[in-house]
């Protein structure tokens, strides 16, 4: 098992750096970088090529023909400025060296500076990781606590009413999108409209510093509840199918028949004989859950609940093009489920000791 842990170890980083190649080659191609951001600043004009004060760009291109830049919107400007915008974005050096510094940065854990905010991208990663870290646990803890135990019962009870009514109300659930729940959640319960029993906004109060330890504690749950359900409702359905079709497809097998005419109980079965073999295919999801819970997920959950963490710092750095915090937090990410998968496959031998790594090329 160590030979196969260590060649996955390996593999992380030619994959690490073909997904970072592939990106970057898509972001070189995508107008409306950062140099072409500053220089619309500079020319008056927003993002879109609009001029603030009400005419377009195209006027200033029809008036400076004759300036060629490589820049849309560029003419009219000090030639000495774009270079120096160049330098400043790191733009001077040819698209082949800047990928070879960022992946040589970024094996030293250095993602540099956010072009916009006045912080390095590491910092603003651990202070946004809290809240992401915050929603995804505590959603995956729920999804996984009741999630299981439900789709067992519906496999045990498969074709009754109890099954009919869960699956149901499952889907219906899942049919639901996430931010139009958070919606209902704050109408009904966030004094929208009706009763005002959680808050509305924020991980923490104001006065978070002057609690108690136990305060805290009190505060940040309370604070927690409705984000973590929006975020958990959609998992339910997945997670619950996948569950009881897995216990279904064991409890119809062989060694099942063959442990009950050795006397077992059907307790005795299905924990001892059926969970083990069940449960894999369900932990092999478990990565994917977590890293779409914690970075992707989150998004619209935090937008609407005014929750500063990575999904709407990932999303604000695509929007305005910040390069480094994309790369950045796309490193992060990466690595993160990488590694997660590795656990994953080291899971599925403790679980069940018949999976040999050693066999595997």
């Amino acid at each position: 098992m160590l030979g196969y842990i260590l060649r996955r170890l390996l593999l992380i980083i030619p994959t690490l750096f073909g997904i970072l190649l592939i990106n970057f080659a898509i972001t070189q191609a995508a107008p409306g970088g950062p140099v072409e951001q500053a220089i619309a600043k500079a020319q008056g004009l927003d993002t879109s090529g609009n001029r603030i004060g009400g005419s377009k760009q195209g006027e200033i291109s029809n008036q400076n023909k004759g300036n060629e830049s490589p820049y849309r919107g560029a003419q009219g400007l000090d030639p000495q400025l774009i270079k120096d915008l160049e330098k400043q974005y790191g733009f001077d050096k040819p698209a082949s060296e800047r990928f070879r510094l960022m992946i040589v940065n970024y094996l030293q854990f250095d993602f540099g500076q956010s072009f916009y905010r006045d912080a390095s991208v590491i910092s603003l990663i651990k202070e946004k990781m809290p809240v992401s870290i915050s929603l995804g646990l505590w959603s995956t803890l729920i999804i996984y606590l009741i999630s299981i135990p439900l789709g067992i019962k519906k496999a045990i009870r498969h074709g009754s009413q109890f099954d009919i009514t869960t699956s149901s109300l499952i889907i219906v659930g899942y049919a639901i999108p996430g931010f139009l729940f958070a919606i209902l959640l704050i109408i009904l319960f966030a004094g929208g409209s009706y009763w005002q029993i959680f808050p509305m906004q924020g991980l923490v109060s104001e006065n978070f510093e002057q609690l108690t330890v136990m305060g805290k504690i009190l505060d940040y749950a309370h604070h927690m509840v409705l984000p973590t359900i929006c975020l958990s409702i959609g998992g339910f359905a997945t997670l619950t199918m996948l569950t009881k079709n897995s216990f279904l497809d064991e409890i119809h097998k062989q060694y099942v028949v063959t442990a009950r005419a050795k006397g077992l109980n059907d307790s005795q079965v299905l924990y001892g004989h059926v969970f083990r073999n069940a449960m894999l295919i369900i932990i092999s999801g478990l990565p994917s859950l977590l890293l779409g819970l914690f970075f992707s997920g989150s998004l619209l959950v935090e937008v609407i609940f005014n929750l500063d963490g990575l999904g709407l710092l990932s999303f604000e750095s695509v929007i305005n093009r910040d390069y480094p915090v994309i790369f950045g937090t796309l490193y992060i990410f990466t690595l993160v489920g990488l590694v997660l998968r590795i656990i994953s496959d080291v899971t599925y031998m403790l679980i069940d000791p018949r999976i040999d790594f050693n066999s595997r090329g």
